[in-house]
């Protein structure tokens, strides 16, 4: 059979594959066919039947199926004409010897022996070869072999070893038999090709009467005569020279085997196979992308992400189902916004009584997106009556209870709860496959599984509880799998937790002495009251953990070992149970703080005029007031970046409140001392849960929930930016319609240099086409004056769009304006003393504008404006980006794709959001915007800039509408109205429902009142209502209204088009008061009473659309502001030009009275005379140079969009300039802010840079002096005695050394010494060494043993009293717990060294069991201890000074709760219980303050004791000077108010002038 031909050649009619169908006259069609006279030229073959040429001619007809294998067609028919070419030049050279008649004639009259052709076999193959394929494995002499159809009794020769020739003369017979055969079937095929030939069996009886005959010569011949007279030697000598024949059989195998191969089918190809897999994907080629196109439904529904990601995936979560809407509905209401918690759920709430209608819309919404299929900008136009309040009887009442947002948030927690239904049923499917029956589970932990993380939670605990049941059941056999030998393998090491060894051994028994089971625990937890009592053992918790010691002393292991492992099993399994989890999550969401620190790196790194410096010391701030900012982003870029850390923590109520749960849950009741034993033990088992299990996964928990929310709030922050860009109406002028599209002519200077940079001039109409382009040099020459004015004449754009890349955009715009409205003539005379002609020059009233130009930067550069306008510039390419912008920004940014997210919307940490969450953010709104607005399709199949709109039309995307457009071309590219998307199959049925709303068929103005063709129902005809916003199905609706409005009957517009009355409606002129005129309430009443549709504010949609189809509901084009356009033109903005920053500007010129400047940025500025210099100057050009270089603090910004005017005033004043701007530039720290670490690490700094300057090393002859530093110090005393000392230089200054003791183990305290007449040189001490400024030794020794030993001997005396606690404080308030717990009556009290500060101890005492323990601290000095500031003298003293301000308290503030909590160092108060030092105890003074007599004469409480700081004038009123804004306030006049810390007064008393800086506001420059 013939194959599709890829292109011919020559004009020679393709000669027929195969013989058998090559020619009508062959029956056999055993070889080729050999004409009569075979030339090279094309025009003497024989012509082709008209079935062979028609055949021929179809295979030129390629469709598109068969386009992938026409490479391979047009192969296979070279190698065919290339076959048939040779075949030809052996038939001429056939031609040119004897025929076989003759040689067999001339054989018998001579009796010698001619040669015959040896190819001839090889002509019979080749015929044979263009038969059908056959076996592939058939080699050349098979296919002879196989293709005779005649004699199947004879072999054909084969290829064997040249020994074999010597074989019987059976052999030879056969040979000759198949050299007969050969000659037989050539004489045989050239008798079939003469005229008149016998029929077959004529030729069939010749051909055996001459097979006869020749054997019979051969016979009496001899056998193969051309051999006679070569014997046996002959033929090995010839094998010794030639070989056996078979060398080379190697090369003949691939020919052999090559016609087979070639007939075989090559396998199709693909485009995978071509083009590279990102190729694929960026086409939109994959399978994944097939199925979207294919499936019916929406596009975006179908993706896991966003639709214009690059890397958009199918999602894999199933629908949800009628029976799972109800608690769809009731987990996703929870979970909208706190505005509808505060509004809907709360009793006080606004819409509370609406609650059942919120979750009955949500249900409705629901239903319509996961079910029935539908986006949300279909509900929110369609189905908004299913979201809104709706009651028949109360049509006044109108909420509309979901919001568009509403929607779009339930549709993403709907598919939140679709991927939580997948994984409770994964969570399902393990619990079955475990195979036990937990009751708990199944009726506490699994009802209460409603996220994802209790999911993972309610997971991890299955496995941990049944991990043995999980190994059994994973290692399944099938009945039918073979039994596979043992295979020794090396054992690897498994990951066996401590839990699962203790659970396994004696202990889990101990554990069970607790008298409670962990479950019970949680129960009792969640519960009003405790559900199950604790059973307890009759024996403390020691005796009982010996009952479980091995018996083997080897093995055994103490009892309070065993203990710790039982409270370890209890501990994990409360710390893993889900329920427990859940709680303090929510602990966690409500209570929880953020503290954050800067490591060591962080400390000099961040500075205070870095945007990190807002949190670098952030300190308890709540998770609550962190969800509607991105700072927690911001904190997490520094915290990668090591520059601070990141703590999340409880406060210690909500800690407190927590564990008192626990407690309550887990501890006895009973008030033995067995009891309260086994209660303490229970106590360290909620602190091993809280503190190893609960806390832990809690902060992590909270650390990405508050990453996700900041995330989310960027992301909203940005598509609300993004919505106010795009949903915005077409720039028009006054005179246009809103919604009309303008004219534009854009241009832009680009640079603005005159030498390099042209002015590029570009012109769009109306329809976004690109109209005119050009270039001018300037446009002063008359030339290039001409020529822009005679644009406008002739384009008469509605609107010029100016825009470039630096400040000299506002010389052009300001000479376009000239242009546009030359200035009046002068009406002074001329030079020559004659008046002014009156000038002719044209004026155009067009607007000038800028535009945001952030989209035109990207396009200018981007492959699309290459494929659009390959011949533009780039500056000309920008300025179609302008253009396009005026004309709709919508489209612009929906052109971009997933380059939209390459736009920052708000400033922040924009390369911190996971682009996918960004781009579906942005996506909604340009979804909601586009349907909103609606798509022409017929423009969008033929407008390729405009098709970008096509994707985000509802139910729509990328794939299905690269293929909507195909199939609108494939009918001709024109649709006439919607039917015809079903009808001609261009969108399934869910597609169509979802998109017929918003596809515009725009009608022509002949067709807007359709024609009488009712009984054609095949005709498309056009359909008024095919260009509105109404959905087909409520088109049977908008014909009624608009029936009823025109107040006819059916029978009126019986034989009319359906839609006859709504062109009649809509070209009336008193449509609006015919429409007003009907009751849209009744009719949606009726409605609702009839077929229970809810339909009034459709109704409200189609009145509206059929007075004004597609009217703009968008709001007016937004233009920049001034500070807008000076950030495009510039960079600069209203941070880098705040009044106070101090700019370095270069001088342009010098006048007089002031002096022009520019900043770096192209900006310009002014400096007035007086600004000059601190003394007034007498002249203006000794003072500064032209080109010179000077540093100006900005005093004024002025800007004027109309003018093109942006400037601004500075002052280079040495006194203002040495001030710096750092208070200007500062950045304002967090209201929560850690000022006690933040002074603290500022000193440090100091003291760091104090080192730096002075690091000679002192020299002190002493033997405890080294030259350490502090860390160096704490090393060697590591090994030291307590009390031992070294004396070391300090960091503070020369005059400061160090003395360093230590006080425990770990711990030393720092003693700073001034040095009172200190040698200069470094080589003593002073005269005097003052400690605390109030001890005072004159040399080290006395210093040692008067003031370190005398704290050391203090410190051992506490240590040795039997009130003290080795240990943490932390051990020291367990200790006092369990003591109270377990004498109820008693309170306790104890002390301990406290680690944070050397040298100080805290007494921390429990007053009573339901209170909390609080710490106050205590003080070593070498005289006494003292309690806040009550000295005593020993430690009796001190104990009793504790119990008498205890007292105290607790009568006096015996009405404010037991509430307490640790006291902070700072200030040594007690909140709300203990003063500061030197104040009053509430209702007491302290023992040393009592009937103390107040000094009248000293200072006022809270009045600083040292006298304020004197000003650089020494004390005086600062100089009045000749200057404005300097003269001292005049009497009768307000002070001036104070300057900042540290600031010159006479540049705050310049800053705070309102204006002139001594010249009038407007002056000029």
């Amino acid at each position: 059979m013939s194959s599709p031909v890829g292109e011919p050649t020559h004009n020679e009619p393709p000669v027929p594959d195969d013989p058998m169908q090559g020619s009508g006259q062959e029956d056999e069609g055993e070889g080729d066919s050999v004409g009569p006279a075979i030339s090279d030229d094309s025009s003497e073959e024989p012509e082709e039947d008209e079935e062979e040429e028609r055949r021929i001619r179809e295979g030129f007809i390629v469709d598109e199926d068969d386009e992938e294998e026409e490479g391979a067609d047009e192969e296979e028919e070279r190698r065919r004409r290339r076959k048939r070419r040779k075949r030809r030049h052996r038939e001429r050279a056939e031609e040119e010897v004897l025929e076989e008649d003759d040689l067999e004639l001339l054989e018998e009259n001579t009796g010698a022996s001619f040669s015959r052709r040896k190819h001839r076999l090889t002509r019979l193959r080749r015929g044979r070869d263009s038969e059908s394929p056959q076996a592939p494995s058939s080699s050349k002499r098979h296919a002879v072999v196989e293709s005779s159809d005649e004699e199947d009794d004879l072999d054909l020769p084969k290829v064997q070893d040249i020994h074999n020739i010597w074989d019987d003369e059976r052999r030879r017979e056969d040979d000759e038999d198949a050299d007969m055969d050969d000659m037989d079937n050539f004489i045989e095929y050239e008798e079939e090709e003469e005229p008149g030939a016998m029929d077959e069996e004529a030729r069939e009886e010749r051909r055996r009467e001459r097979k006869r005959l020749e054997k019979e010569r051969r016979r009496a011949m001899g056998s193969r005569p051309e051999l006679t007279g070569i014997d046996a030697s002959a033929w090995e000598e010839i094998y010794e020279v030639f070989g056996d024949g078979h060398d080379f059989d190697w090369a003949l195998e691939g020919d052999d085997e090559l016609p087979n191969d070639e007939e075989q089918a090559k396998p199709d190809m693909r485009y995978q196979d071509v083009f590279e897999p990102s190729e694929i994907r960026a086409r939109m080629l994959t399978e994944d992308d097939d199925l979207i196109r294919a499936h019916d439904t929406p596009e975006r529904m179908q993706l896991a992400t966003s639709s214009l990601s690059r890397s958009a995936t199918l999602s894999l979560n199933q629908s949800l189902t009628e029976n799972d809407l109800d608690d769809a509905a009731q987990w996703v209401v929870t979970r909208l916004s706190s505005r509808k918690e505060r509004d809907f759920f709360r009793q006080d709430g606004q819409f509370h009584r609406f609650l059942m209608d919120l979750v009955q819309a949500v249900t409705h919404a629901l239903r319509f997106l996961f079910i029935q299929e539908f986006e949300v900008p279909y509900i929110w136009t369609h189905k908004r009556d299913y979201i809104s309040y709706f009651n028949p009887t109360d049509l006044r009442t109108r909420v509309e209870l979901l919001t568009l947002d509403d929607l779009w948030r339930v549709y993403t927690l709907g598919q939140k709860y679709r991927s939580l239904v997948e994984r409770r049923k994964a969570l399902d499917s393990l619990y079955s496959r475990i195979g036990v029956s937990d009751p708990y589970f199944e009726e506490v932990i699994r009802p209460r599984v409603d996220s994802v993380e209790a999911v993972a939670d309610a997971t991890e605990w299955l496995t941990m509880k049944y991990r043995e049941n999980q190994k059994r059941q994973f290692e399944m056999h099938f009945h039918d799998d073979e039994e596979q030998q043992e295979v020794k393998k090396s054992k690897l090491p498994s990951r066996v937790s401590a839990y699962e060894l203790a659970k396994k051994s004696i202990v889990a028994n101990l554990a069970e002495g607790f008298g409670i089971k962990s479950h019970e625990i949680v129960k009792n937890v969640i519960a009003h009251t405790p559900e199950h009592l604790v059973d307890e053992p009759e024996v403390n918790p020691i005796a009982y953990a010996e009952q479980f010691v091995d018996s083997d002393p080897s093995k055994a292991l103490a009892p309070e070992e065993l203990l710790r492992r039982a409270r370890m099993i209890i501990a994990t399994e409360l710390g893993k149970d889900p329920i427990l989890r859940e709680e303090i999550r929510k602990v966690f969401k409500l209570h929880a703080q953020v503290s954050v620190l800067p490591t060591e790196r962080g400390v000099n790194k961040i500075t205070e005029h870095d945007p990190y410096f807002n949190f670098k010391y952030l300190h308890n701030k709540p998770v609550t007031e962190m969800l509607e900012t991105s700072q927690f982003l911001s904190i997490l870029t520094a915290e990668s970046e090591h520059l601070v850390t990141v703590s999340i923590h409880l406060p210690a109520e909500a800690k407190s409140a927590f564990e008192r749960r626990l407690h309550d849950a887990f501890t006895s009741d009973n008030y033995s001392e067995t009891s309260q034993t086994w209660n303490a033990e229970r106590l360290r088992v909620i602190q091993e849960t809280i503190d190893q299990h609960l806390l832990p996964a809690a902060v992590k928990w909270t650390r990405e929930w508050l990453r996700e929310e900041a995330e989310d709030f960027y992301c909203r922050a940005s598509a609300q930016v993004l919505r106010s860009r795009v949903d915005v109406a077409p720039y028009h002028t006054p005179e246009m319609q809103a919604g009309d599209t303008p004219s534009v002519l854009a241009m832009s200077w680009g640079q603005g240099n005159p030498q390099k940079d042209v002015i590029a001039v570009v012109f769009l109409d109306e329809a976004g086409r690109l109209r005119e382009h050009t270039k001018l040099d300037n446009l002063y020459d008359q030339d290039n004056k001409d020529e822009f004015l005679d644009i406008l004449r002739r384009r008469r754009p509605d609107v010029i769009v100016i825009g470039g890349f630096s400040i000299a955009t506002t010389s052009l715009s300001k000479r376009v304006k000239e242009l546009l409205n030359p200035p009046p003539p002068d009406p002074s005379v001329s030079a020559w003393g004659e008046p002014t002609p009156p000038t002719t020059e044209e004026t155009f009233n067009i607007p000038v504008i800028y535009v945001y130009d952030e989209i035109a930067r990207l396009y200018q550069n981007s492959k699309r404006a290459d494929e659009e306008f390959s011949a533009l510039s780039t500056i000309a390419k920008y300025c179609v980006g302008l253009a396009r912008y005026a004309q709709s920004p919508l489209n612009e940014y929906a052109a971009l794709g997933a380059d939209i997210a390459a736009v920052s919307y708000v400033e922040g940490v924009h390369h911190q959001i996971p682009i996918e969450k960004l781009l579906t953010a942005l996506e909604r709104v340009l979804v909601d915007v586009t349907n909103k607005v609606g798509v022409d399709i017929n423009r969008a199949v033929t407008d390729s800039y405009y098709q970008c709109l096509l994707p985000f039309v509802c139910g729509l995307g990328p794939r299905k509408a690269q293929v909507l457009v195909k199939k609108i071309a494939g009918i001709g590219g024109t649709l006439t109205n919607r039917e015809q998307f079903i009808k001609n199959g261009l969108l399934t049925t869910k597609i169509f429902l979802n998109a017929a709303g918003f596809l515009r068929i725009v009608q022509s103005t002949d067709s807007v009142k359709p024609s009488k063709s009712r009984r054609d129902e095949d005709a498309d005809i056009p359909d008024p209502l095919d260009n509105t916003r109404i959905h087909p199905e409520d088109y049977e609706l908008a014909r009624k209204m608009a029936t009823d409005a025109l107040e006819l009957d059916e029978e009126d517009v019986h034989d009319e088009h359906p839609s006859y009355v709504v062109s009649l409606i809509m070209n009336d002129e008193d449509n609006v008061k015919k429409l007003d005129e009907l009751n849209l309430d009744d009719f949606a009443v009726n409605m609702y009473e009839t077929s229970q549709d809810k339909k009034r504010h459709t109704l409200n949609v189609i009145r509206a659309e059929l007075l004004k189809p597609f009217g703009e509901m968008r709001k007016n084009f937004e233009l920049p502001n001034d500070w807008d356009v000076l950030t495009m033109l510039t960079g600069e903005n209203q941070s880098t030009l705040r009044i106070g920053n101090i700019v370095s500007v270069i001088v342009l010129r010098v006048n007089d009275s002031f002096v022009m400047v520019r900043l770096d940025s192209g900006i310009e500025g002014v400096i007035n005379a007086q600004y000059l210099a601190d003394e007034p100057v007498s002249s203006t050009r000794n003072t500064v140079k032209k080109g010179q270089s000077i540093q100006g603090v900005i005093i004024d910004v002025k800007l004027s969009l109309d003018d093109d005017s942006f400037g601004v005033e500075l002052s280079s004043r040495p006194g203002d300039v040495r001030q710096g701007d750092a208070q200007y530039r500062r950045v304002k720290h967090d209201d929560y802010w850690n000022v006690t670490q933040f002074e603290r690490d500022m000193e440090l700094q100091a003291r760091k840079k104090r080192a730096e300057v002075d690091k000679a090393r002192r020299v002190i002859k002493h033997p405890n002096f080294h030259n350490f530093n502090a860390a160096q110090a704490e090393a060697f005393l590591d090994k030291q005695q307590r009390g031992d000392v070294v004396i070391r230089p300090s960091s503070k200054g020369a005059n400061h050394i160090a003395v360093t003791w230590k006080v425990d183990d770990k711990l030393y305290q720092h003693i700073d010494v001034v040095e009172s007449g200190v040698d200069a040189t470094g080589q003593g001490v002073g005269s005097r060494l003052i400690v605390d400024g109030s001890h005072q030794y004159s040399d080290l020794d006395e210093l040692i043993v008067n003031h370190v030993q005398a704290m050391a001997r203090k410190v051992e005396e506490l240590m040795a009293h039997e009130k003290f606690k080795a240990g943490s404080e932390e051990d020291l308030h367990l200790f006092l717990k369990n003591f109270v717990a377990a004498n109820p009556a008693k309170s306790a009290y104890g002390f301990t060294l406290n680690r944070k500060r050397p040298g100080h101890f805290n007494l921390c005492f429990l007053a009573s069991k339901n209170s909390t323990v609080q710490s106050w601290p205590v003080r070593v000095t070498p005289e006494a201890y003292y309690l806040f500031e009550t000295p005593a003298a020993g430690v009796p003293e001190l104990c009793d000074a504790f119990k008498v301000r205890h007292l105290h308290e607790s009568q006096n503030l015996s009405g404010a709760g037991g509430r307490g909590g640790k006291t902070p160092y700072v200030g040594a108060r007690t909140p709300a219980r203990t003063p500061a030092p030197g104040h009053a105890t509430p209702g007491h003074m302290s023992v040393r303050q009592i009937g103390r007599t107040p000094n009248p004469y000293g200072p006022r409480p809270g009045a600083p004791s040292a006298p304020p700081p004197a000003t650089q004038f020494g004390g005086m009123p600062p100089p009045q000077t000749p200057y404005a804004g300097y003269q001292t306030p005049g009497y009768g006049q307000p002070p001036p108010p104070n300057p900042p810390s540290g600031m010159n007064p006479q540049r705050a008393a310049m800053i705070q002038q309102s204006s002139g800086w001594g010249a009038p506001p407007n002056a000029p420059w």
